[in-house]
C-alpha cells in the first residue's frame, strides 16, 4: 500500500512550498523601520462572529496601519476555516475590517497541504463544503474526486435520506478508478452522506465496487484539516466544528471494525506545521517591510483554548526545544564535551502535523511565540478577568482537543488574557515598546 512520506524533507520543502504559494502583492506597501515581532490573528470569535465584525476589531486594525494604509508590522490571519479560497477570505476581511487584506496574509487550515507533494499526484477523495474541488486543485492536487462525484458513480451508497434513494428501477453503477487517499477539508453539509461514503472508501481499499473488508488494515491514507470541536458564530452558544465530524467518523470506524481510525496527518491549529507555515508568511512580509533583522517573537491571538492557545504554546515549546538542540549541537561540534544532545521536546506525530525532523534546521526561527486569549468567542468570562491568567483556564474538566493530541493542562494556559482583540494588540505594542498611534 502506498503511504504518504511527505514530512521526510522537513522545513526546506515547507519553505519552498510556502514561497511559491505566497507571492508578494504588487499593490502591498508597508511602513519601513527595524522590527522584531509579528502578529497571528485567528478570525472567528476574535475579529468576527459569523458575518458580524466584533466592534473592537475595526478600531484595532485602524491602529495597525499608518495614515497611508500601510501595515506597521507583519500580520497573518491564521484560521481553521477551509471552505473558501484565500482570495475570497482576503476580500471578505478587507470589507469587514476596512483595511486592505491580501491573499498572502491569509492562511487557511488546508494551506500547509501545499507541501504534501507525495500525494499531489494521487487520486484523492475530498470532503467539505464550498469550492472544495477548486481548493484542492489550487493546493496542487491533480486528480480530485468529490463526494458528489462518488454519489453519482455509486447511486446505491447514499440511502440514509429516504428521499435520495433511487426510485423505480435500480440505476447502474458507473464506477470510478480506485481512490488512493482521503482528504477532509472541513465540516460537510450532509454529515450522514459524507460519513457513509468515507467509511465505504476506507473499508473497500479505495474501491466502493468491492465489499467491506475490515481486515485490510491500515486503510488508505487519511488526512484531516481543522480539528476544532467548537466555534463561535452569532448564536449565544458555540456551534459544532469539523472536530465534531471527526469524532463521529472515528467512532463509526471503530464501532464497525474494532480498529482505530488512522490519520496520515492532522493539519491546522494546533499542529506545529501550521505555525511553521504561518511563521514563514510572517518572515516574507517582514522582508517586504524592509526589516533587516529577523522576526524574534510571534504573538498569536485567539479565542479557542484547544486550537489557538494550545497551538501557540505547543509551537513555543517547539521553538525552545529547537534552540536547546541547536546550542547543544554547537557545543558538541566544537569539542566542548561528550554530552548527549538533549532529546527534542517529545511530541506526538499528530501534534507535529508533518513538521518532524525540523529541529535545529533553521537558524532564523523565532525565539518564542506568546499566546493571547480573548473573551469574545468560544472562551468567555462573565465576571471579569482574573489577575492571574493561569487561574482562568487550567484544570479544564472536559478535553476538547483531538483524540491524538495529549491533554497537557499547561498548554491551555495563555501567556496573556484580555477582553478583546483591541486590548490584545495594545498589550503587544506595550510589551514591545512600540507606539501604536
Amino acid at each position: 500500500m502506498q503511504r504518504v512520506r511527505c514530512w521526510k524533507t522537513g522545513l526546506q520543502l515547507l519553505k519552498s512550498a510556502c514561497e511559491g504559494a505566497a507571492k508578494p502583492s504588487t499593490s502591498r506597501k508597508y511602513s519601513h523601520g527595524a522590527g522584531s515581532f509579528g502578529l497571528l490573528f485567528d478570525i472567528d470569535g476574535v475579529l468576527v462572529r459569523g458575518r458580524t465584525p466584533i466592534p473592537a476589531a475595526k478600531q484595532c486594525f485602524k491602529n495597525l496601519v499608518d495614515r497611508h494604509g500601510k501595515y506597521k508590522v507583519p500580520v497573518v490571519f491564521v484560521t481553521n476555516a477551509g471552505n473558501s479560497m484565500r482570495q475570497a477570505k482576503a476580500e471578505h476581511l478587507s470589507h469587514l475590517l476596512e483595511v486592505e487584506v491580501t491573499p498572502d496574509q491569509v492562511m487557511l487550515s488546508h494551506s500547509p497541504l501545499r507541501m504534501f507533494t507525495d500525494i499531489h499526484k494521487m487520486r484523492v477523495l475530498v470532503s467539505g463544503q464550498g469550492p472544495i474541488e477548486e481548493v484542492a486543485h489550487n493546493l496542487g492536487f491533480q486528480d480530485v474526486v468529490t463526494i458528489d462525484m462518488l454519489r453519482d458513480a455509486y447511486p446505491l451508497l447514499d440511502v440514509v435520506d429516504h428521499n435520495r434513494r433511487p426510485k423505480d428501477k435500480i440505476p447502474p453503477t458507473k464506477g470510478l478508478r480506485p481512490i488512493d487517499a482521503v482528504i477532509l477539508f472541513g465540516e460537510p453539509i450532509r454529515w450522514e452522506t459524507n460519513l457513509q461514503l468515507i467509511v465505504d472508501v476506507l473499508l473497500s481499499n479505495g474501491n466502493p465496487d468491492n465489499v467491506w473488508n475490515a481486515a485490510r488494515y491500515p486503510h488508505i491514507p487519511l488526512l484531516a484539516c481543522n480539528m476544532d470541536l467548537l466555534w463561535m458564530a452569532e448564536a449565544k452558544s458555540p456551534r459544532f466544528g469539523h472536530g465534531m465530524f471527526l469524532v463521529c467518523l472515528e467512532s463509526m470506524y471503530k464501532k464497525v471494525t474494532g480498529f482505530d481510525l488512522k490519520y496520515e496527518a492532522l493539519i491546522g491549529k494546533p499542529s506545529v506545521v501550521t505555525y511553521n507555515y504561518a511563521e514563514l508568511l510572517i518572515r516574507e512580509q517582514a522582508k517586504r517591510l524592509g526589516w533587516t533583522t529577523p522576526v524574534k517573537r510571534l504573538y498569536a491571538i485567539g479565542d479557542n483554548l484547544m486550537s489557538d492557545i494550545y497551538g501557540a504554546n505547543l509551537y513555543d515549546h517547539y521553538l525552545q526545544a529547537s534552540q536547546r538542540t541547536k546550542a547543544q549541537m554547537q557545543v558538541k561540534s566544537g569539542g566542548g564535551g561528550s554530552e548527549t544532545v538533549e532529546d527534542a521536546l517529545k511530541m506526538t506525530s499528530a501534534e507535529l502535523g508533518g513538521a518532524s525532523g525540523v529541529y535545529g534546521t533553521e537558524g532564523d526561527l523565532p525565539e518564542g511565540c506568546s499566546s493571547i486569549l480573548v473573551c469574545t468567542g468560544v472562551y468567555s468570562r462573565e465576571e471579569g478577568l482574573p489577575s492571574d491568567p493561569a487561574h482562568a483556564v487550567k484544570d479544564q474538566p472536559t478535553f476538547h482537543g483531538h483524540r491524538d493530541f495529549r491533554f497537557d493542562p499547561s498548554l491551555t494556559e495563555p501567556t496573556f488574557l484580555v477582553e478583546d482583540v483591541k486590548e490584545a494588540v495594545e498589550l503587544v505594542f506595550q510589551q514591545e515598546g512600540w507606539p501604536l498611534e
